[in-house]
């Protein structure tokens, strides 16, 4: 299947132009890393989570009262996918569930007419969070580091550097637009989980192999096409490969855009959060990987 017939676009001509568009993305989203800080969940923060179903919708006033009264009113409270479900979370630590307890029995006290049902209730101490905090870190360097390693064996190093550039700009990117989104949009849970973590990883492997494939075409071209020149031969790869890369990566786009709709609150910051991934790890593979690995060239001609 061909959704388009053989192409002649000049990808690399408008490369300076969108290295300033990614720059630009990164430091917008950097400023509001500073300004409104990293939202954690709670497996990184440590204390204690509950969701809470109740029969009718509640308003959140209501519910911060309630634990007003046993010193809790700085508690998170937000609706959590349903306008009946509610999510409260606290960074107060106590043995055991001591701490959940607490919250339940100060709702069923202040509000004896109110029901509710208990969806989900988890809790995690301070030093185990920052544990994850620093795997998850380790975790997401360690696969760049084994990528570059892969891809300077398989090809050259400089394809490798441009390969681990497109993907840490990947990171860079999902993670800005996760941090200017965040609280815009009330059922948009943005907040960085273990779930996240997981989607930063799985965007890594995604977006490494369109890149693979790309330099893939661009070795084999520079065997065939000895006349051309190294731009030209990497415009003609990125042309020969954009079939298939529109077919791949809009496949995933459309079942994470899915996901994302209607997978609920669980699993959102993940489909989040891995569209967003898909759409700049496709972007990078053009924009970043090859048009490195085309200037770092270039540069070494200019100064022989």
């Amino acid at each position: 299947m061909r959704f388009f017939k053989k192409t002649n676009i000049d990808f690399l001509k408008p490369r300076r132009s969108m290295y300033l568009l990614s720059l630009c993305v990164i430091l917008a989203g950097m400023v509001s890393l500073v300004v409104k800080g990293i939202d954690y969940g709670i497996d990184f923060r440590g204390g204690t989570e509950i969701v809470l179903q109740f029969e009718q919708p509640i308003e959140i006033g209501t519910l911060r009262n309630a634990l007003g009264t046993v010193d809790m009113s700085q508690s998170e409270i937000k609706t959590f996918g349903a306008e009946e479900n509610i999510l409260i979370r606290t960074t107060e630590q106590g043995e055991g569930m001591i701490v959940g307890d607490k919250i339940k029995n100060a709702i069923q006290t202040a509000l004896t007419d109110t029901k509710f049902i208990v969806l989900k209730e988890y809790k995690i101490g301070p030093k185990i969070g920052e544990e994850l905090r620093r795997d998850a870190l380790y975790a997401v360097v360690a696969s760049l580091v084994v990528i570059l390693g892969y891809i300077a064996i398989r090809f050259k190093f400089i394809y490798g550097v441009g390969a681990v550039a497109a993907l840490f700009h990947d990171v860079l990117v999902t993670l800005s637009v996760m941090s200017l989104l965040d609280g815009v949009f009330p059922r948009l849970n943005l907040e960085i989980t273990q779930e996240v973590v997981a989607a930063f990883l799985t965007l890594v492997g995604v977006s490494v192999n369109d890149t693979v494939v790309v330099f893939d075409r661009i070795r084999e071209n520079l065997k065939i096409y000895k006349t051309m020149s190294l731009g030209e031969v990497i415009n003609r790869s990125l042309n020969d490969t954009l079939n298939g890369t529109i077919i791949t990566n809009g496949t995933i786009f459309a079942v994470l855009f899915i996901l994302l709709l209607g997978g609920g609150e669980v699993t959102r910051a993940f489909s989040f959060a891995l569209t967003v991934g898909t759409i700049a790890g496709t972007y990078s593979s053009i924009y970043i990987a090859s048009a490195l690995v085309l200037d770092w060239n270039l540069r070494q001609k200019k100064a022989k």
